[in-house]
C-alpha cells in the first residue's frame, strides 16, 4: 500500500484535555481550511481520565482529515509526542500542544525555513532567540524563574545557545523526525531538550522562530515536573556523549 501524498502531519499529544481539546480541533480546521497543502491531524490521547478520547473521536465527524490513537495506559508526553510523530506520514511533522499556547497559524512563518532547507523549525517564547518573541498571557513568577534557572541547566549539559528549548511547538521533516524520534528514549516532559540534542548531534539545521504564547493558567506541569526533568537532562548529557 503506498503512503499518503501527506505535507504536513500535525500531532497533539492530550492527556485529561476533555476541556481543550474541542476548541483547539475547531482552531486547526479553520486554519487548515485556507491551506493550499495536504495535511492530517493526529491526536494521541495519553490514557486520559476524563472523555478526552471520546471528544476527539467525536470530532473526526467534524474536522477533516483527523486520526485519534486512544492509548489507554498513561505513558507520557514525550511517548505520545513520538508515537505520533512515528505513526504520521507528512513530509513535515509538527507538534502542537493541545491547548494551542503557539497558534498553528505560527506555521506560516516556519514554512520560509523549510523553504530554504532547514531540518528542524522550532518556536521560541524568549527574544534571544528571536526577536519579537513574547509572552503574551505570561507564566506565574515562579514557573518563569524554574524555567529561566533551568534553561542555563540545559544549555551547560544539552542545548547551548537555546534560550527557550520547552515551547511546544517543533516541526521536523520526515527524514528527520524518524531518525531522532526512532532513537529518543525520553518520555516526559525533557523529551523536546533530547530531540534537540539529537538534532544537533546529526547536525541538522534548526532554525528558531518568534512565538507569541499565550499561556494557559489550567496547564498540566506540575513543580515536581521540573524536578523531574532537570534529572532526565543530566541522563541525556550522558547518552548523548555515547552516540
Amino acid at each position: 500500500m503506498s503512503q499518503p501524498d501527506v505535507y504536513l502531519s500535525v500531532i497533539v499529544p492530550a492527556y485529561n484535555e476533555e476541556n481543550r481539546i474541542q476548541k483547539t480541533l475547531q482552531r486547526f480546521q479553520e486554519y487548515f481550511s485556507t491551506q493550499p497543502y495536504n495535511y492530517e491531524i493526529i491526536v494521541v490521547n495519553d490514557g486520559s481520565r476524563d472523555k478526552t478520547a471520546e471528544i476527539a473521536e467525536y470530532m473526526r465527524g467534524e474536522i477533516k482529515n483527523l486520526r485519534v490513537i486512544d492509548r489507554k495506559q498513561n505513558k507520557g508526553k514525550g511517548f505520545s509526542v513520538r508515537e505520533g510523530v512515528l505513526k504520521s506520514f507528512g513530509k513535515i511533522r509538527l507538534f502542537a500542544d493541545a491547548d494551542n499556547a503557539t497558534d498553528i497559524s505560527h506555521f506560516d512563518k516556519m514554512r520560509p525555513f523549510f523553504d530554504k532547507g532547514y531540518d528542524v523549525v522550532i518556536t521560541s517564547r524568549n527574544s534571544k532567540d528571536a526577536v519579537g518573541a513574547k509572552q503574551f498571557v505570561s507564566q506565574p513568577w515562579h514557573k518563569r524563574l524554574l524555567g529561566n534557572l533551568g534553561n542555563l541547566y540545559i544549555q551547560k549539559l544539552a542545548v547551548r545557545g537555546i534560550w527557550d528549548t520547552q515551547c511546544g511547538f517543533k516541526a521536523f521533516r520526515d527524514y528527520a523526525a524518524e531518525k531522532i524520534f526512532n532513537i529518543s528514549k525520553i518520555d516526559g516532559w525533557a523529551f523536546d531538550v533530547e530531540a534537540l540534542a539529537l538534532a544537533r548531534k546529526f547536525n541538522f539545521k534548526i532554525a528558531v522562530i518568534p512565538a507569541n504564547w499565550v499561556n494557559d493558567p489550567k496547564t498540566h506541569v506540575k513543580p515536581f515536573a521540573y524536578l523531574k526533568s532537570l534529572w532526565e537532562v543530566y541522563k541525556i548529557s550522558r547518552r548523548i556523549n555515547k552516540i
